[in-house]
């Protein structure tokens, strides 16, 4: 079973910035594939983004060019770098990872990020 520890959420008025991390441990989980997802109250889940060992990456339509995704070294980590801000990016933040060839099947607890003036 893997578990995930996430952190980096908050208040932050548009415009600003944001960076969200996530930690993924577990024996015998081999990770290939980490993402965020983010689920807006009265809203579907939805991906944000992801990246893969072979650095493979993929954005959301609605974050590209404002949200980076990355990896750290060693570990299996993922930090989300959020720009520009906007007040619909209010949501529950989560952190998933994957083996290769599976989806998504396992959630951190969720951060919470709030835009708003």
């Amino acid at each position: 079973q893997v578990q995930f520890v996430e952190s980096g959420g908050g208040l932050v008025q548009p415009g600003g910035s944001l960076r969200l991390s996530c930690a993924a441990s577990g024996s015998g989980f081999s990770v290939y594939a980490m993402a965020w997802y983010r689920q807006a109250p009265g809203k579907q889940r939805e991906l944000v983004a992801s990246i893969t060992n072979d650095g493979n990456i993929i954005y959301a339509d609605s974050v590209r060019g404002r949200f980076t995704i990355s990896r750290g070294n060693g570990a299996n980590t993922v930090y989300l770098q959020m720009n520009s801000l906007k007040v619909e990016d209010t949501a529950m933040y989560f952190c998933s990872a994957r083996p290769r060839y599976t989806n998504y099947l396992n959630w951190g607890q969720g951060t919470q990020v709030t835009v708003s003036s």
